[in-house]
């Protein structure tokens, strides 16, 4: 038994293990990052006491996800070279250079100014202190950009060239960089990093105002996560039906995964629950809205829509897991949208932070972003297969020459090392945010300072 196990499905399970816990914490870190900036912001604008709270201890959090973010990455990239050397030798000259840029000008970026943001507070002006949060804030921004710059290319591949020895060239960097479904997949994922941000954020925000406990820091969080919910959400619908018209030119049989449709048709249908049989061809159980699917992709109500009969079927994804999985991000999507618009009619009546009911729901969406964000990766990710550059090499062709027993041994190690290792980063994490903001007398008097460098005006100096 041990002896048949697939080393192909097993590397692509536990890289899909690596990036999962990966992908979560640099999403924090982006739009973390960006909310810091703007607490700092209003910190030196009002001389508010209640923002530094709020920002000393979401900066705490913020270096924990950083680090945990940064450690997780590196173990994803040594798997390039144990458990996907064909990837990385045909495609190295490429996929090589986009990481290192990404490494020159982002991560270093980011690192050297943590530094400034963590320890530099009593040590450094303001305004050098607030440029600091400013540009840790553009480090991810352009991390992401780097990253998912990189993943494009392999969704799109463009300007290279394939010599004898089947190795990959570039050819024009301006094309690899910015292929054509970058700028769909950059703007969707910095969305989604804000509202996974601001989802867990409010969701901290609401478990403070419905104990009665650091009440006026947790009016901050949690206005200013509805603040996101409200515009942000409503614009990641418009950035999502961008993408899937984007992914309906470039791959249109990971759209006919998405969307259950097993044949060409005008007037699709959109398939709102059911179950793809594989087998049969077939989503059975299924609750359809008529023509909804060719509106939605082609803005007509009789648009043709590619079906996967089109594919022979061994070029087609696992139909299952990405139909579901789109299901998931969209589902959690609307909510968020419903939730923001909650929030909107609930601040005209002058209840956003006392409503209750609302404030339970936003504690169970906390978890909404992360849940959402992995589930959209799952169908970009799953969505791809059988290829690991989409038309070019196949996943089966990118794999190390390793036993499948190899790549489950080191699964379990994967398992029990991440488990140790990140459970107790979320513990910590965890135990920051039921220990709550400290008010500013709390944080300089334990670290022996006369006073917060950003506050200028004693008056302002109040315990919260």
């Amino acid at each position: 038994m041990l002896g048949h196990l697939d080393p192909v499905l097993l590397s692509r399970i536990q890289f899909a293990f690596v990036i999962a816990f990966h992908i979560l914490f640099p999403a924090s870190t982006i739009g973390l990052a960006s909310w810091l900036a703007v607490l700092q912001w209003r910190w030196m604008k009002t001389k508010n006491s209640v923002y530094g709270d709020v920002y000393h201890m979401w900066l705490k959090i913020f270096a924990v996800a950083f680090g945990m973010g940064v450690v997780s990455g590196v173990v994803m990239s040594f798997q390039f070279g144990t458990n996907w050397a064909g990837f990385a030798d045909k495609a190295g000259n490429i996929i090589g250079p986009m990481l290192g840029y990404e490494v020159l000008t982002a991560f270093f970026l980011e690192a050297s100014f943590l530094g400034v943001m963590l320890f530099g507070e009593n040590r450094v002006g303001r305004k050098t202190y607030f440029a600091s949060n400013i540009i840790v804030a553009a480090g991810t921004l352009l991390s992401a950009f780097w990253i998912l710059a990189v993943n494009s290319w392999m969704q799109t591949p463009r300007g290279f060239r394939i010599a004898q020895n089947g190795l990959l060239f570039p050819v024009d960097w301006k094309q690899i960089v910015f292929s054509p479904s970058l700028p769909y997949r950059f703007f969707h994922m910095v969305t989604a990093a804000y509202l996974t941000t601001a989802f867990g954020v409010g969701g901290v925000g609401a478990y403070y105002l419905l104990r009665n406990r650091h009440v006026k820091q947790a009016r901050v969080m949690f206005g200013m996560a509805m603040i996101m919910a409200i515009f942000i959400a409503p614009l990641q619908l418009f950035l999502g039906d961008a993408h899937g018209r984007n992914t309906l030119e470039y791959q249109p049989e990971k759209v006919a995964a998405m969307e259950g449709l097993w044949k060409t048709q005008r007037g699709a249908p959109s398939i709102l629950f059911g179950w793809p049989d594989q087998k049969d061809e077939v989503t059975k159980y299924a609750i359809e809205i008529p023509k909804l699917s060719s509106l939605i992709l082609t803005h007509n109500l009789n648009g043709l829509v590619r079906g996967l009969d089109e594919w022979p079927k061994n070029d087609r994804p696992p139909v299952p897991v990405v139909f579901i999985a789109f299901r998931v991000m969209v589902g959690l999507g609307v909510l968020m949208i419903l939730t923001g618009l909650t929030a909107l009619v609930l601040y005209f009546r002058k209840r956003l932070f006392d409503t209750r009911w609302f404030l339970r729901w936003c504690e169970v969406m906390s978890p909404a972003g992360y849940i959402a964000l992995l589930a959209g990766w799952c169908v970009t990710e799953t969505g791809r297969q059988p290829w690991v550059i989409y038309g070019i090499m196949r996943t089966s062709r990118a794999v190390s020459p390793v036993t499948g027993l190899t790549v489950a041994l080191s699964i379990c190690g994967f398992v029990l090392t991440y488990g140790v290792v990140f459970g107790s980063g979320v513990h910590y994490i965890l135990k920051l945010i039921r220990k709550g903001p400290e008010a500013e007398g709390e944080i300089y008097g334990s670290h022996g300072l006369s006073k917060p460098p950003l506050i200028t005006d004693p008056a302002s100096k109040k315990d919260s």
